[in-house]
């Protein structure tokens, strides 16, 4: 029997806990936290809040693996009377519909886009200034980067065509992040994976067989005293709100003038806020010379036109900011292959949301985290993994 180590509780550490037990490994999970879920941890208490917006894409693999294994629960769908409510706001006011420039860039048939240029220089050839910078600042919804036009365009094109795709692929788990992971630790559990909480690990262990690292790339780097594990990444002002509910509230809200995005989060699941309260969460990408209080500033402007009277509804209010901890973003000449490879060499394996693998956002946790045990087993055929 393989002995498996895994450093980090969050969807990578669990998916790789769970794949490597079906594999018939005995696998031991270390998790600094005393509780699981990572950034996908979801706060208790009357506000049932995430670190930024949540919603699984159903469009990746990792769908297939939390379906196989029933772990993703019941699902909070967006009315079709909220879902019309979704605003963009564009030239200083919001709109129901994109310019139309913008949406030369949504075509399914659009020819792919290259990696070695950036997204605003190939979409001004395809769609013009206008409608290429509106695309840009509507995919930061799944890129939480502050200037998306400078990003190479294969990354964002994915990206965008992703976060706009009809049927929707965003599906937002009941009752938060927090349903999946406690679904994904019950499933380790039952296989016999050992769970060590409040467990904080500062050397790799060496006679516990393979070590994957499933931490964030900067706590990574830390613990493998690597300095090549980095990566860019983006850094966001969060803001939660709970309000009184009021009727007419915007579903959600779109920048199509600078990076930026408002979710009423309670329209399609009543369970996040007390009754008559709304929950809304909001991510603003912000640069590096930029403060969190300049974030938060977008965001009440953008509450303004939005949610009429929210100042004297507020109930409950939280700010924060995510810096490098919402997922790779791959600059103009690079793709996530050239992210830090996946084997590290000497029995230690990285996953994590900006490793070398494919996806959008926790997409790439799940994926890295199963190409990690398919390395660590060598059992790529049993795990039948393809890389897009």
């Amino acid at each position: 029997m393989h002995r498996i180590t895994v450093i980090g509780g969050g969807f990578a550490g669990l998916t790789a806990a769970i794949t490597a037990a079906e594999a018939g490994a005995e696998v031991t999970l270390y998790e600094a936290h005393h509780t699981l879920g990572g950034r996908a941890r979801t706060a208790e208490g009357p506000y049932r809040t995430n670190e930024g917006p949540h919603a699984l894409y159903s469009g990746g693999p990792h769908w297939t693996w939390l379906r196989q294994r029933d772990l993703i629960g019941p699902l909070a769908p967006i009315p079709p009377l909220e879902a019309a409510r979704l605003r963009l706001h564009h030239k200083g006011a919001l709109r129901r519909t994109p310019p139309f420039a913008m949406l030369k860039l949504l075509r399914r048939t659009a020819q792919p886009a290259p990696e070695d240029v950036d997204f605003m220089t190939w979409a001004c050839e395809k769609a013009g200034e206008e409608g290429a910078r509106a695309a840009a600042n509507y995919s930061a919804v799944a890129l939480f980067h502050h200037d998306p036009g400078s990003l190479s365009a294969a990354f964002v094109q994915e990206r965008l065509r992703r976060a706009t795709k009809l049927p929707p692929e965003a599906h937002y788990p009941r009752g938060g992040w927090a349903s999946v992971i406690d679904k994904m630790a019950a499933r380790a559990w039952h296989l016999g994976v050992r769970v060590e909480t409040l467990s904080r690990v500062d050397t790799v262990p060496g006679d516990q067989g393979p070590v994957i690292v499933a931490t964030s790339l900067d706590a990574a780097r830390r613990l493998l005293k690597d300095d090549s594990l980095t990566w860019a990444g983006g850094r966001t002002a969060l803001i939660d709100l709970a309000v009184r509910t009021r009727r007419g509230d915007a579903f959600a809200v779109s920048d199509l003038d600078a990076p930026g995005w408002l979710e009423r989060f309670t329209a399609q699941d009543p369970t996040l806020a007390p009754a008559g309260e709304q929950l809304i969460q909001g991510q603003i990408p912000i640069a590096p010379e930029e403060s969190r209080t300049d974030g938060i500033a977008r965001a009440e402007r953008l509450l303004d036109l939005a949610f009429e009277g929210w100042r004297e509804r507020v109930t409950w209010r939280r700010e924060g900011i995510a810096q490098g901890r919402t997922g790779a973003v791959d600059l103009p000449g690079t793709s996530w292959r050239d992210r830090p490879r996946i084997d590290r060499g000497d029995g230690v394996y990285l996953a994590g949301d900006q490793v070398a693998a494919p996806g959008v956002l926790s997409e790439v946790s799940f994926n890295s985290a199963m190409e990690a045990v398919s390395l660590a087993l060598r059992i790529r055929e049993r795990l039948d993994l393809k890389h897009a």
